[in-house]
């Protein structure tokens, strides 16, 4: 939330700059103001190449006064870093933040120049005595100690490895026995099934390729079968004019599936 006693003048420009943000190539800086207020803003400030803060990712604070942009905004190093012009509790020495401040600038404005800065440093303006006098003495020691505490304190923390992905393959269906069809044969004729065939007669004449064949019940096979191993036995039978001469021969056999002569018929007793 804004403070109670800000302008308008105040919000419209920072709207503003929120809005010119969109439109400017930051780069690797970030700038933008906090979730709780308009008023509060965080920057991150890469380490320019080729100093001896390159590698380094250096946060920022921002803290915009009621009267802004009539007044300049305040601004804190969070990260700490071996630089003459910023303490060592992130206090930032740099003309255009005190005498030089003017309305026309803008806080993007003010994060380029404290990259130039770090590229630059003002021996004639130190904030820390100390490393400026070693930055003019011994300039190799003094970039030695920068790009240890850029190590130490800003360098980002390496990404953590995504974890491998692993796919796994759904098991394959196990192979299922084909059970055989069975077929039925098809454009089949019906055939008619008689229980009893048709008899056949044999005729006792001495032409016998003419003496018709008739077959017996199975009945009568069946009766033949319970009576194998039994002799067969013949008998005459005269014809009926006197003769006393045998007309036809009468043969009766037990034996299992043999045929048995009666009047010049062949019987087959199968019960």
């Amino acid at each position: 939330m804004p403070p109670s006693s800000t302008s308008t003048t105040t919000l419209k420009r920072i709207h503003r700059e929120i809005a010119d943000l969109k439109k400017e190539d930051l780069g690797a800086i970030t700038l933008e103001p906090s979730s709780d207020s308009l008023f509060l803003w965080k920057a991150t400030l890469p380490g320019p190449e080729g100093s001896c803060y390159e590698g380094g990712v250096f946060q920022v604070d921002i803290s915009l006064p009621q009267d802004y942009p009539f007044s300049s905004p305040k601004m804190t190093f969070r990260t700490r870093i071996y630089h003459m012009n910023i303490s060592e509790r992130g206090g930032i020495c740099i003309d255009i933040l005190k005498h030089n401040w003017s309305p026309a600038l803008s806080l993007f404005k003010v994060i380029l120049s404290l990259s130039s800065l770090l590229t630059d440093p003002n021996p004639k303006d130190p904030l820390v005595p100390s490393i400026a006098k070693e930055y003019v003495t011994n300039r190799k020691k003094h970039d030695n100690t920068a790009r240890q505490w850029t190590e130490l304190y800003a360098r980002p923390p390496p990404p953590r490895p995504s974890p491998p992905i692993v796919v796994v393959s759904p098991p394959l269906p196990s192979p299922r026995r084909s059970r055989p069809r069975h077929t039925h044969p098809t454009n089949l004729t019906p055939v008619p099934f008689s229980s009893q065939t048709d008899p056949i007669t044999i005729d006792d004449s001495d032409d016998e390729s003419s003496a018709p064949v008739r077959s017996t019940p199975r009945g009568t096979a069946r009766r033949n079968k319970r009576k194998r191993g039994a002799p067969a036995s013949e008998e005459t039978a005269t014809s009926g004019d006197g003769s006393g001469e045998p007309s036809r021969t009468r043969l009766r056999m037990t034996e299992e599936n043999t045929p048995v002569e009666v009047n010049g018929v062949i019987v087959i007793d199968d019960d």
